[in-house]
């Protein structure tokens, strides 16, 4: 039976916000966390974006659930030796729940420092490269690798879990699918796409069933159906823009210049509105049809107390368990 987690925007929330969003959601029902990392927000309207690695040191001291990003970038604004660093200490500091969900990465987050932005066949070649970097630094072990992208010398990690820390791959297309199946333990995405499950299952080979497949599902909870997908599409209208631009536009500036050309019906079918269970159960059915082990949402917008009184409530009660 599928499990549900709740998803920490963290381009929307500021750190203190965060971590009271995860009191909540571990007292509403839900057992899990996922926590976005990002340099910039998607637009100034979300108004946020804290480091992710304080604010998972916070979320170890102030709940008990197992936290997971959502997903980092090891490849480019981020060297994949301290990545690795950062995730083994918040794997201590949790006492071995935590899982590090790694992506191939946005321009808008990972060319702060000036590098060239690679096209995506090279990213997913990173990628893959800096996985295998990281795993053997989990082992506790001296590393020294010269790699194609990444040089490392002498480097240990001293302070590390029990047990290596579990990574992920997230991936919105078939051929990042079938990586995520190949070098991941777990596969993320945020669309419940069976063609993407049965990719990473084939990629995955001989063992993939046991590989866990987790899902983001974005919802706007409150009384007035048409007033939260107005909100939705204040904060979130990039989640209505097409093909490769989330991948390859720079600034929140672009995006908004972009977001311009969505309208609120854009994502009425990409978010959940509105205080109907049966809307949210079946946003949540489509997931676990789809072959989804963990759907962690995501409520847009203000209201989070009130999102979660719903939740725990009318929704999470009346799921398969």
């Amino acid at each position: 039976m599928a499990e549900y987690g709740y998803f920490l925007a963290a381009e929307e929330h500021s750190p203190a916000d965060l971590i009271e969003q995860a009191r909540m959601a571990e007292q509403a029902g839900f057992t899990s966390l996922w926590i976005s990392d990002h340099y910039h927000p998607w637009n100034s309207a979300q108004g946020q974006s804290p480091f992710v690695w304080s604010v998972i040191g916070a979320l170890a001291q102030a709940t008990s659930l197992p936290v997971q990003t959502a997903v980092t970038c090891p490849s480019t604004r981020i060297h994949p030796a301290v990545v690795a660093q950062a995730a083994a200490t918040s794997a201590v500091l949790l006492e071995g729940r935590f899982r590090l969900g790694v992506g191939s990465g946005e321009a808008l987050n990972e060319h702060v420092l000036g590098d060239p932005w690679p096209q995506a066949p090279v990213r997913l070649e990173m990628l893959e490269e800096a996985i295998t970097v990281m795993r053997q630094l989990f082992q506790g072990g001296e590393v020294s690798h010269h790699g194609k992208h990444y040089t490392v010398e002498n480097a240990r990690l001293y302070t590390v879990p029990e047990q290596p820390v579990p990574i992920d791959v997230a991936a919105f297309g078939l051929a990042a699918a079938e990586l995520a199946g190949r070098v991941g333990d777990g596969f993320t995405t945020m669309v419940p796409d069976k063609e993407l499950v049965a990719r990473f299952r084939r990629g995955a080979g001989v063992g993939g069933n046991s590989k866990p497949v987790r899902g983001g599902l974005k919802v706007c909870w409150g009384i007035d159906s048409h007033e939260c997908l107005r909100t939705a599409h204040r904060l979130w209208p990039n989640m209505a823009l097409p093909g490769e631009l989330a991948q390859i536009l720079p600034t929140p500036a672009h995006f908004e210049q972009a977001a311009e050309l969505v309208n609120p019906e854009d994502l009425a079918p990409l978010v959940t509105c509105g205080d109907n269970p049966d809307d949210h159960l079946r946003a949540l059915a489509t997931y676990t049809e789809a072959g989804f082990d963990t759907v962690y949402v995501n409520q847009i917008g203000p209201d989070q107390r009130g999102f979660f009184d719903f939740y725990r409530t009318h929704v999470l009660p009346h799921l398969p368990g």
